[in-house]
């Protein structure tokens, strides 16, 4: 089933790593609020008369929106769209929002589930990444949301900061089970472009971590992890049994989803369409009755690659048959030499023609797929 995705561009400060799409001008949150109501209505035909599986509001920083702020959203949800009994309902907050107040709100308004940008329980680390909170904030958080009665959370952690080292990445880990969340990310730190730290480094005053400490510090993470009862489900996500994350299985599985807001994506099997990343320009657009966005019919070349690409990051795999039956795309005429040398080095297994990852082809996952693409 299909999802539903928000998102709030903005944010109180810039993290040094982020390069999604974001305004630390927080007048207009209403006006944004109020635009992405309208924008739902003039969208309503994209997932015209299906029920909705998952909802996700990203950013950006979601948490920063009060309470009324939500219910108007939901208002036109519900005016517009059927939800699925067990539909999941995340938003991503950071631990300095979640006051008891603000977790209370979080509840009454409908969120059922939370994604939490912890990062890391260092201070000098979150100071390095320019996070708004601190460790102590993270923990009161993390009190605040399971004292308040979640019972599904997700937290964020970052690895592979150049400085930190083995027993810091542990220390984490450690520190997030005292919370037993259902489900954690772990993403190595990237050094993006048009970042703080892309800068940094283009300055050389920023050197990213070896590959080597990165794998290592990756296979750190999913031992422990693992060891915890959590299933690695996905190259960076872990989960307790059945506490995958519904969207974001969605996006890896291709399920359509309608995105809402500034920057947001839409997928629908034959197209993607991105919305303007201006703020400004997706205001003036909406207030004109025009959702303001560019649209990529997808070619079956598009499509067999992001098949590939998507499904073998996950626990359930690449399945031969499927691509064979949708596509008309046979992976082993197309890579016979190459599938054999990936069995050949246990990076990969082909079980009932479904093709996956080995905990060591999870760390050339990306270089792996881009290989068996056309």
């Amino acid at each position: 089933m299909p999802g539903l995705y928000f998102h709030i561009p903005f944010c109180k400060q810039a993290c040094h790593y982020c390069d999604f799409h974001f305004s630390t001008n927080l007048s207009r949150i209403s006006d944004l609020v109020d635009a992405i109501v309208k924008e739902l209505l003039l969208q309503k035909e994209y997932l015209a008369d299906k029920k909705i599986n998952s909802i996700y509001f990203g950013g950006g920083t979601p948490s920063i929106l009060e309470q009324q702020h939500l219910d108007k959203i939901f208002e036109q949800i519900h005016n517009l769209y059927k939800l699925d009994t067990s539909c999941e309902i995340t938003l991503e907050a950071n631990p300095d929002d979640l006051t008891k107040t603000k977790v209370a709100a979080l509840i009454k308004s409908g969120i059922n589930r939370l994604s939490i940008g912890i990062q890391s329980f260092d201070d000098p680390v979150l100071k390095f990444l320019n996070r708004a909170h601190n460790a102590e904030m993270a923990l009161s958080a993390l009190d605040n949301v399971r004292n308040a009665g979640f019972k599904n959370i997700s937290l964020d952690l970052i690895y592979a900061i150049p400085g930190q080292d083995h027993d810091a990445v542990k220390k984490n880990i450690e520190m997030a089970m005292r919370f037993t969340p259902e489900h954690l990310s772990a993403y190595s730190l990237t050094i993006e472009p048009k970042t703080v730290f892309g800068n940094w480094s283009l300055k050389d005053k920023l050197t990213p971590v070896d590959e080597a400490i990165n794998a290592e510090q990756f296979e750190i993470i999913s031992s422990h992890l693992i060891g915890y009862g959590y299933e690695h489900y996905e190259i960076s996500n872990y989960c307790k049994p059945e506490y995958y994350s519904k969207h974001n299985s969605s996006y890896w599985k291709q399920e359509p989803y309608l995105g809402i807001g500034p920057s947001a994506h839409s997928y629908n099997k034959e197209s993607r369409q991105f919305n303007i990343s201006n703020n400004a320009s997706y205001l003036k657009s909406i207030a004109q009755n025009k959702v303001p966005y560019q649209r990529e019919t997808l070619t079956r070349e598009n499509m067999i690659n992001e098949f590939v690409f998507t499904t073998l990051r996950t626990i359930w795999g690449c399945d031969l048959n499927k691509l064979q039956d949708e596509y008309q795309f046979n992976l082993h005429d197309h890579r016979k030499k190459y599938l054999e040398e990936l069995m050949a080095n246990e990076l990969v297994t082909l079980n009932n023609q479904v093709l996956r990852l080995t905990q060591k082809g999870k760390l050339l996952a990306d270089q792996i797929s881009l290989d068996l693409m056309l």
